[in-house]
């Protein structure tokens, strides 16, 4: 009896414990890479809870040093010409060019169409998100988009309004320059593309050939560029001012509004607590407008073995609370309309003006003018227009020449 009972309870603890079965399998591994801006945040606890949800899979999270986009870039068209790339990556939309050229996506198309987080991505990160030849490659991951931040107590003290058109930009503006303060910060040294953007090519130029030197295009340029020499609303230190200065003046009370995101709130809020918000920045007389996106994407290289793994993972980092949780790390904000109404990082304006801003998000082409155009060709040209040494109308022909010829 007591050999049978031994017999019995051996059998009964073996058939419980299903990694003693003959036929069991290891998990599959999955490799990812990843960069933070914070080296100290890890994602690793969103890699256990992955893993624990689905025990058939494991994530092999590398962290890869950003060095300001080229080392990591450089790292990933490596790996992928010597076969040893990750089976997935995150990415940005400058890369989407040269990884099509190396056929190096998986086309996650039918993936996102089967998949059930897609209805809690907006529309206009699916825009965004769509490659030039109609497929999608990448899976959003995280965002910041520019939005025109406002001291509205300033104008309310002044009986004006938050600007939402470009009218409404240059009364504000009139109103809140006085003295020693501006009501604009304008960035006119490296960086400022994005706030010409903004009012160029949201006031009716087009990046095409053709499009920068139309009447509409040049009306919107000479409109820009009179915003400092003429209605002078900007502070004459505009044309050499980078971030430091345009974020350092906003906060000293020296300008009254300038373009950025939402990664600037909080230490906004901590210098002039309710007096600062946030709107979209202001649309054109046409009724169209333009702001600068900053994308952070997922993809699943063409070479992995294990795309179907690979999918599992990515998706579930854009589902609202793993992408909430991620985004919370990674100093961006989520891709979920679902976890952006619970967001908690920043004051609820300033999320709600990022959100507000997605139907104008754009990005600017993803070549190689564009890299020569926002290092050194804006900057230069556009310090040489706000001087008087040439005219808004010239300075849009060198930008035609850059980019058609």
């Amino acid at each position: 009896m007591q050999r049978r009972t031994l017999l019995a309870s051996t059998t009964a603890a073996l058939a419980a414990a299903p990694l003693a079965r003959p036929h069991a399998q290891k998990p599959t591994t999955v490799r990812w890479w990843y960069h933070f801006d914070d080296p100290k945040a890890s994602p690793d606890a969103l890699v256990q809870a992955f893993e624990k949800a689905n025990p058939d899979l494991k994530i092999q999270a590398e962290s890869i040093p950003w060095g300001g986009g080229a080392d990591y870039d450089t790292r990933l068209y490596t790996s992928i010409i010597a076969q040893n790339a990750p089976d997935a990556a995150m990415v940005k939309f400058n890369n989407l060019p040269r990884l099509m050229e190396m056929d190096a996506l998986a086309d996650l198309g039918k993936h996102i169409d089967g998949w059930a987080g897609k209805a809690d991505i907006s529309a206009d990160l699916w825009r965004l998100h769509t490659a030039p030849d109609g497929k999608r490659y990448y899976i959003p991951l995280q965002y910041v988009v520019l939005y025109l931040y406002v001291r509205q107590d300033w104008l309310a003290q002044k009986g004006v309004k938050l600007p939402g058109t470009f009218d409404e930009f240059l009364t504000a503006g009139k109103a809140m320059t006085e003295g020693d303060r501006w009501g604009f910060g304008l960035r006119g040294g490296a960086g400022g593309h994005d706030h010409w953007c903004s009012f160029v090519l949201g006031g009716g130029a087009k990046m095409e050939k053709g499009g920068l030197v139309s009447p509409a295009a040049l009306a919107a340029n000479r409109w820009f560029i009179e915003l400092y020499t003429k209605q002078k609303i900007i502070p004459p230190s505009a044309p050499n001012d980078g971030f430091q200065q345009i974020i350092a003046n906003l906060k000293a009370g020296r300008t009254g509004m300038t373009i950025h995101h939402i990664g600037s709130a909080n230490d906004m809020v901590a210098a002039l607590g309710d007096g600062i918000t946030a709107v979209p920045v202001p649309r054109g007389p046409q009724g169209q407008g333009w702001t600068s996106f900053g994308d952070g994407s997922n993809a699943v290289l063409a070479q992995s073995k294990v795309q179907e793994a690979a999918w599992r993972w990515v998706a579930w980092l854009s589902t609202a609370e793993a992408n909430v949780a991620f985004n919370k790390l990674s100093g961006q904000v989520t891709v979920t309309t679902s976890g952006a109404k619970t967001w908690d990082v920043q004051p609820k304006r300033f999320m709600d003006a990022t959100v507000g801003s997605l139907p104008i998000a754009a990005v600017l082409p993803q070549t190689a003018q564009t890299a020569d155009f926002t290092r050194t060709v804006w900057p230069q040209t556009t310090q040489k227009a706000l001087l008087g040494q040439i005219s808004p109308d010239d300075m849009m022909g060198v930008f035609e020449k850059h980019y058609f010829g």
